[in-house]
């Protein structure tokens, strides 16, 4: 038995969660004050996904980069094909808020999207 100790991103409480694997499969998670917690605790050991934020450069705008996001979470093993991928992006001017910016970000399926608006010169 393999036993895992983690801090819940759930919620602002930020409880210490003990997770216990037999075989990869959890066997039960403890210490969790919320079901948000045992969800975190069992995905984070399982198949753990984060969000991904950075900048994209932007031709011909008020501003020379747009901060982007991932719409949703990714798998953490393609955060850094995804960077990769970005690093090859150049966004025009104007740019809005919710364009998508990179469609199926490294093969996830989940669009990098602008998280501000810049305006053109």
């Amino acid at each position: 038995m393999e036993k895992r100790e983690l801090t819940c991103i759930g919620c602002p409480l930020g409880c210490t969660v003990q997770v216990t694997l037999e075989n990869g499969a959890v066997v039960s998670v403890t210490g969790n004050t919320c079901p948000r917690g045992d969800a975190y605790a069992r995905k984070e050991v399982t198949a753990p996904t984060r969000i991904v934020t950075t900048t994209v450069p932007v031709r011909g705008g008020v501003l020379p980069a747009v901060s982007v996001k991932t719409a949703g979470d990714i798998p953490k093993n393609k955060i850094f094909d995804c960077v990769r991928a970005l690093k090859t992006v150049t966004a025009d001017a104007p740019v809005a808020i919710g364009q998508v910016i990179l469609a199926a970000a490294a093969g996830t399926g989940v669009d990098v999207i602008a998280t501000k608006a810049v305006d053109a010169v």
